[in-house]
């Protein structure tokens, strides 16, 4: 065996031996581990939510006037609402969309944060544009800012992920400039520099790996931002329009009917705190996990 694939294979050990290291640290956290837990329980519900009311015979959609402020049975779990439809469908329904906006926002909004971070450190001018205009759009409350953009682009799914992403982005890039600017600082990227590399392979090749960790835990904590904000906007009635069921404009319905139906209010306003609840402490254990320096 040559020396190269000596190598080669110390180094497959070593990268078997810290994931190791890493999952039985991350493990020991029971907070991250429940965390983790609800996360894929409501990925689960969300995912398999057609099967489930298809099991169960219910349809999210489907008024029944008589069935109408059911409580809590057999029949239906979760009980009805003031149209007669069934809240266990509409609440799992509602996972679905509470989900694909979490994922959607989290993920393009790390990608442009990211983008934009990282070309304000190879620019003075540049730099100084761009984060201006982070701090204009930080300036402004992030609900307020998601409302106006809902009011000039329409009350639709696709639009909620665009405005919320907007609203992320300024977050993720100051992030993503501040970790970059530690990296630039280091010998092994004056090194490059000196051996002539460009300034795009530095980038992209040297600088954005090193900065994936604060990046991914900022995801995880994006994503509970962008569903607890979808909800306020479905619950003003400026996000996910009517009859989707989304878990915001549940509430928005059910504030009519507390004392009648208070499941209506309960069950998705439970499933909305949980949700965020369980990627706020998955994040919370991602980034000690990551990022050792800042375990409690």
């Amino acid at each position: 065996m040559s020396q190269i694939e000596e190598i080669r294979l110390l180094r497959k050990q070593l990268k078997r031996e810290q994931r190791a290291v890493n999952r039985h640290k991350f493990l020991r956290s029971r907070l991250s581990v429940v965390g983790l837990c609800i996360v894929l329980l409501v990925a689960g519900l969300a995912l398999f939510a057609p099967l489930l009311s298809q099991a169960m015979q219910v349809d999210p959609y489907k008024a029944t006037v008589k069935e109408r402020f059911m409580a809590p049975c057999a029949q239906h779990l979760f009980g009805t609402d003031n149209l007669g439809r069934d809240i266990f469908s509409r609440v799992i329904y509602g996972a679905r969309i509470s989900m694909i906006v979490g994922f959607c926002v989290g993920v393009i909004s790390s990608l442009l944060g990211t983008a934009v971070g990282l070309y304000a450190t190879t620019n003075p001018v540049l730099d100084n544009i761009l984060m201006r205009i982070c701090d204009g759009l930080k300036a402004i409350p992030n609900i307020l800012l998601a409302i106006s953009l809902m009011a000039v682009l329409g009350a639709n799914m696709n639009n909620v992920i665009i405005s919320l992403t907007l609203v992320n982005i300024p977050g993720v890039a100051r992030l993503a400039r501040s970790n970059a600017l530690l990296i630039r600082e280091q010998t092994y990227i004056e090194a490059m520099q000196c051996l002539g590399a460009g300034k795009h392979r530095i980038l992209w090749r040297h600088i954005a790996p090193n900065i994936l960790s604060p990046i991914l835990v900022q995801m995880t904590f994006s994503f509970a931002s962008a569903i607890i904000m979808e909800a306020s906007l479905s619950f003003l009635g400026a996000g996910i329009p009517q009859p989707e069921p989304s878990w915001g404009g549940m509430l928005n319905e059910a504030r009519s009917y507390l004392f009648k139906g208070w499941w209506m209010a309960v069950f998705p306003a439970v499933f909305t705190g949980i949700s965020v609840l369980g990627f706020n402490l998955f994040g919370d254990g991602l980034r000690d996990l990551l990022d050792p320096r800042s375990a409690r």
